[in-house]
């Protein structure tokens, strides 16, 4: 199954640019900014991706964000995500990014952007990784942040920009309070794909599908605890990105023993199989995938419906969803 999975053609729909940083290319950086916490060692960065609570996973995090200072270091780390995508034999990818962020480090939004669409563009060129891109508010910033990531997404308008987003912490950071914000990327065109019922319960899923108009969900697993709202979601076809690692590393469910993934798709809502951050969380798309196929007693042509389902789920234009649900039909 391993062998398969990695020759399978794949889209990746949930996936965090700062946090798709390999560790060696975050100990580079440490290197270059010798001020930051991070450690430049890749052993005791691998202990230092060691996260006691989501809490503590967000503190890492943004001492990881600190360290991309100038627009070249915004390329260089875009371009290696592209690389590390490819290797995977993913064909297209909505990498979930957080201008805001760099804007109040110092780095002008056009320089920014100018940043990521020149990467993207050379990463379709050397790897053939079709790229395309989630505007996500860092709930941690509150208002302030989404009034600058609006701002950027409806101003500039990158040509790669598909989806507005929420993540960040959930605890004390109400989904209903970017109602607005959500509202106006809606109307111009952006699909809306918020954060929520990862370190919290249900209600932050309901919150985020009647106040934000949420058409995918980011990670979503605490829809297992409200056998309504999977009924609700399964009618919906609301899909769930769910990254069963990254829910174990954060401790959002204490082991995939425990994860609902299983749970979810007996009730028949949508999901599909993600990485999230996958270098802080030791993992990648591929196991991912493994670790689905083992929790679903999936058999490869089970898992050719995985990947049929983020491709489906996705964003792509018309035209290369298409050509990529051929290619990995090809596989059954």
């Amino acid at each position: 199954m391993e062998e398969f999975i990695a020759a399978l053609p794949k889209a990746e729909l949930h996936v965090h640019h700062v946090g798709s940083a390999s560790v060696a290319a975050v100990a580079r950086l440490a290197e270059r900014h010798p001020d930051s916490p991070v450690p430049v060692d890749p052993d005791e960065l691998a202990k230092y991706f060691t996260f006691t609570d989501f809490a503590h996973f967000i503190d890492v995090y943004l001492s990881v964000v600190d360290l991309l200072r100038t627009p070249e270091d915004i390329w260089t780390l875009t371009h290696e995500v592209g690389r590390d995508l490819a290797a995977q034999n993913v064909r297209y990818a909505e990498l979930t990014m957080t201008p805001y962020s760099s804007i109040v480090r110092g780095i002008a939004a056009e320089a920014y952007l100018e940043s990521i669409e020149d990467a993207r563009r050379t990463i379709e060129r050397d790897f053939g990784v079709t790229l395309q891109w989630i505007f996500d508010i860092p709930g941690e910033s509150k208002l302030p942040s989404a009034d600058i990531t609006l701002d950027v997404a409806l101003r500039l308008q990158p040509e790669a920009l598909v989806g507005f987003g929420l993540g960040g912490p959930e605890i004390g950071v109400p989904r209903r309070q970017f109602a607005d914000h959500f509202a106006k990327a809606r109307a111009a065109g952006l699909r809306s794909v918020p954060h929520a019922g990862e370190s919290t319960g249900p209600e932050s899923i309901i919150e985020a599908l009647d106040h934000l108009g949420a058409e995918r969900i980011g990670h979503g697993i605490a829809a297992a605890q409200d056998p309504v709202l999977m009924e609700r979601l399964a009618a919906e076809q609301i899909v769930l990105e769910v990254c069963p690692t990254s829910n174990v590393r954060t401790r959002s469910v204490p082991s995939l023993a425990d994860h609902p993934l299983a749970t979810l798709v007996a009730a028949g809502v949508p999901v599909t199989i993600n990485s999230d951050d996958p270098p802080m969380f030791g993992t990648t798309l591929n196991r991912e995938y493994e670790i689905a196929a083992q929790m679903l007693n999936l058999d490869e042509s089970g898992v050719v419906d995985l990947a049929l389902a983020a491709v489906d789920a996705s964003f792509a234009p018309d035209d290369l969803k298409a050509n990529l649900r051929a290619e990995v039909a090809g596989h059954r």
